[in-house]
């Protein structure tokens, strides 16, 4: 199990970056950003919420993420517990991906921050869906 800066068990389900980085604070708002807190993050998070769950999904949407980028990002979400790999029933021999109930708990900070961009940064447009709104 890993440990805290102060030498405590940690359960993984409850780690920030992935289990083997070090972190530079015990801040939840640091921890949150060293996961999160990169230009490409939130957008994959953004994807999976509104239903993208194959890779050339992802590397469809207008921010035109970098291949190694995306599968970096993927790679790290599932390795914090926020993603998970799973058999295509669309295409075989292929992953697709999906948001855990971990992952599926950022619904509501990204319906918050897509208010915010709507609501101060002019020329935003409502694309996103997420599992809060109807």
């Amino acid at each position: 199990m890993p440990l805290t800066k102060q030498g405590a068990a940690r359960p993984p389900n409850n780690a920030g970056p992935a289990q083997s980085e070090h972190r530079r604070s015990v801040c939840p708002v640091a921890c949150t950003l060293d996961l999160l807190g990169d230009k490409w993050t939130l957008l994959v998070v953004r994807d999976l919420l509104s239903g993208k769950s194959h890779f050339k999904e992802f590397l469809a949407s207008p921010e035109k993420i970098a291949t190694n980028i995306l599968a970096e990002r993927l790679t790290r979400l599932a390795a914090n517990g926020l993603v998970e790999r799973y058999p295509s029933s669309d295409i075989a021999g292929r992953e697709a991906y999906r948001l855990t109930e971990k992952g599926r708990s950022l619904s509501g900070l990204m319906a918050q921050i897509k208010a915010w961009g709507l609501g101060h940064i002019d020329g935003t447009e409502a694309r996103m869906r997420t599992d809060n709104e109807n």
